[in-house]
């Protein structure tokens, strides 16, 4: 078995907000693994000053991984437990591998075309005016639940915007999710909540910065709406932290990020637990390519959530792959008809 690891960079349509700053472009990498005439492809989805595994050793541990390919995905899995986005990489490379189609890694009705899944519109930081736009954009498209980044304008300006779409949409025909990145001050998180629940959202992804758990509890606790944890779960590694977090916590959900949570496994682990708990969950992309994109979405398929999924970004770059994932009307389709741009000797013509 022989690997290789090959970086890109993808490349935004247009320069997209987050309290975080701006992001034109996002680095990924890719880990391609041959077998007996066989290829396989993996993601692995970094994304810097977030990711747990954002670190100077990166490219080496990488260089490590496919150096060490014959270990198998499960012992790569755990020797990779701070790098997260890796483990998913592998994960991935090695379905992809064993499967008839490198593409096509859990096969079901969705990679049929038979079934498709709600996904949340999103909707990125910018000036009024810009995020009047996409909202308009967006309802027009037909999603039926849209998700908001907010706490980086000024707030009466988000409210604004929020009003805006409850005059013209009921919380019946059109669900709102909100994402503060961890913008607002733990000292009047609460009051921003209780100025937000008038406009009847579904809830409110990381209101506060991590690594505060007392102060998330209590908001937990006195929250008007519900609260998503979402950056909270970032370099939580063993099963105990994992389940130790949710009882002090007590969140009404957990957003999973595969690139983020180790890949299939570490999602499902995070899953698990939620579930012990009665916390409800939902699966989002890490601004992955088509690649990435399309393991999760195949996967998070498989799952049966009945809830919008953060799966709707692969129109995001400019330079991203011909894929067969198709958003139409607010749901997530599989276009078998659709091929892929990607071949594996794309990293050799570079």
């Amino acid at each position: 078995m022989k690997a290789t690891y090959h970086k890109y960079m993808l490349e935004f349509k247009r320069p997209s907000g987050t309290s975080r700053g701006v992001l034109t472009e996002k680095e990924t990498w890719f880990i391609s693994i041959e077998h007996n005439g066989k290829k396989g492809i993996g993601e692995c989805g970094i994304l810097r000053g977030l990711s747990a595994d954002d670190r100077p050793d990166y490219e080496r541990r990488l260089q490590w991984t496919c150096e060490n390919i014959n270990l198998g995905v499960t012992a790569l899995w755990d020797a990779l437990i701070e790098f997260p986005s890796i483990q998913f990489g592998v994960e991935m490379a090695f379905q992809s591998l064993a499967s008839a189609n490198p593409f096509e890694l859990f096969p079901s009705d969705f990679t049929n075309g038979a079934q498709a899944m709600d996904v949340n519109g999103l909707i990125w930081m910018g000036e009024e005016a810009y995020m009047k736009e996409q909202i308009e954009e967006k309802l027009a498209d037909g999603f039926r639940c849209v998700k908001l980044k907010i706490g980086a304008i000024e707030f009466e300006k988000e409210l604004s915007l929020l009003r805006y779409i409850r005059t013209h949409f009921t919380a019946d025909q059109v669900e709102l999710r909100v994402d503060a990145n961890g913008a607002f001050d733990k000292n009047d998180a609460l009051d921003k909540l209780t100025q937000l629940s008038e406009f009847e959202l579904h809830s409110i992804e990381q209101p506060i910065a991590k690594n505060q758990a007392d102060s998330m509890a209590e908001l937990c606790k006195n929250t008007p709406f519900p609260i998503a944890l979402d950056e909270e779960l970032i370099g939580v590694y063993s099963t105990a932290d994992k389940e130790e977090l949710l009882q002090k916590i007590k969140p009404q959900y957990i957003i999973l990020k595969p690139s983020f949570v180790g890949g299939f496994r570490g999602t499902q682990e995070w899953i698990d637990l939620a579930e012990k708990h009665q916390i409800g969950w939902w699966i989002t992309s890490a601004l992955e390519s088509n690649i990435g994109l399309n393991a999760i979405a195949q996967w998070t398929y498989l799952q049966n959530s009945p809830l919008p999924q953060g799966l709707g970004t692969g129109a995001l770059y400019t330079n991203n792959f011909d894929s067969p994932l198709q958003v139409k009307a607010g749901q997530l389709w599989y276009k078998k008809e659709v091929g892929w741009s990607f071949d594996f000797a794309f990293f050799e013509k570079r």
